[in-house]
């Protein structure tokens, strides 16, 4: 019969003391490690640092550069820069800039030798105007000394200005158009919800010519109405002759700043002492009872915004009609020149532009200029 035994521990120091169980309140001890090199002693921020040996200046051995090791670490960002005495050699630079392209002072255009901008010579020259002058210097069509004009260009007096065809073929097709404009429209931009007499140009209201204008065969087209524009001014309260064009030169010969062509007006007045709401209005038989001493100031001796009137013709064309004959033509300039001698002007009419004359034309209708017409 086998009988079991109670398995025994097995104890590694028999004989010695029990030991009493560890007190969980007390601290814990760090435990011991193994027997090795000594490690480095911390060293607290605060405890000076040793001196830090100078970086080699320009000229010191640098054997890093052939090849071989140094024991010294690189040089960090904190190290000093180099001095202006001992900057490293450059490589070699590179290839030097161009210098700009020259371009004209324009500030100074007119100062030298005479010069003006090229788009103005072209317009005295009566090439084109200065704005169709621009537009062919864009498109490479014009040649100053044979050579291709740039835009803004100072030329001298003696500078050959050259336009090539393309250009004379694009001027060649501009029209000019004659139109009778009616009481109502503004010459220019639309403005205060009233139209622009440019809107009146189209195929409807072409005139046919009769037997003294007969028409030139043109029709119209709506490439006829791309830039057109009035070549002088007839207020919103006037009728008459009124020119649009697309040609440059025609609009410098009558609106330019030695511009000289004559307009022609018939000016139906009456005389207004004390204005035109006042008492003492005369509206018949004007001649008779204006003074002849306003009559000489009208032709010679008014100013208008501070600057003295060209001379004039007035003269009268029957008792309340005046014909007025003008070489300038300032904003609303008859009616203010009547303001400031008493009259009052109820109607008024452009019936001439230099040689060309309104005639038949009748109103709200507009005609091309004739290839035989000139103003």
């Amino acid at each position: 019969m086998t009988t079991d035994k109670p398995a025994r521990t097995l104890k590694l120091n028999p004989g010695a003391a029990k030991k009493p169980p560890a007190d969980p309140r007390a601290p814990r001890r760090a435990p011991v490690r193994p027997p090795g090199p000594a490690r480095a002693k911390s060293v607290s921020a605060s405890a000076p640092k040793p001196p830090r040996e100078p970086s080699p200046g320009y000229g010191a051995p640098r054997a890093a550069f052939e090849g071989e090791r140094t024991g010294r670490a690189a040089p960090r960002r904190a190290d000093p820069p180099y001095g202006d005495t001992d900057r490293p050699p450059r490589g070699p630079s590179a290839a030097p800039r161009p210098p700009p392209p020259h371009r004209p002072d324009l500030a100074r255009v007119g100062n030298v030798r005479g010069e003006v901008r090229l788009n103005k010579r072209m317009a005295d020259l009566g090439l084109c105007s200065r704005r169709e002058a621009d537009e062919w210097i864009a498109r490479g069509w014009v040649l100053v000394n044979g050579e291709p004009a740039v835009m803004g260009m100072p030329v001298a007096p003696d500078a050959r200005v050259e336009v090539l065809p393309q250009a004379r073929h694009q001027q060649a097709g501009q029209v000019t158009i004659l139109l009778h404009k009616p009481v109502g429209y503004v010459s220019g931009q639309p403005e205060d919800g009233h139209e622009a007499a440019a809107t009146l140009i189209g195929a409807p209201s072409q005139w046919r010519g009769d037997a003294k204008t007969p028409a030139d065969g043109r029709r119209f087209a709506p490439e006829h109405t791309r830039g057109l524009a009035p070549a002088g001014r007839l207020d919103i309260d006037s009728t008459g002759l009124l020119v649009l064009t697309q040609d440059g030169r025609v609009a410098r010969t009558l609106i330019g700043e030695s511009s000289g062509v004559e307009k022609e007006y018939l000016v139906r007045v009456q005389f207004a002492p004390n204005g035109p709401q006042g008492e003492g209005v005369v509206a018949q038989d004007v001649q008779a009872v204006f003074p002849p001493k306003q009559l000489a100031l009208l032709r010679h001796g008014l100013s208008l915004d501070g600057q003295a009137l060209k001379p004039a013709q007035v003269d009268w064309q029957n008792p309340e009609q005046l014909r007025f004959v003008l070489v300038e033509g300032k904003k609303r300039q008859i009616r203010r020149m009547c303001e400031q001698v008493g009259l009052h002007v109820v109607g008024l009419k452009r019936i001439r532009i230099g040689r060309v004359m309104l005639g038949n034309l009748p109103v709200g209708q507009w005609r091309f200029l004739g290839s035989d017409e000139s103003f």
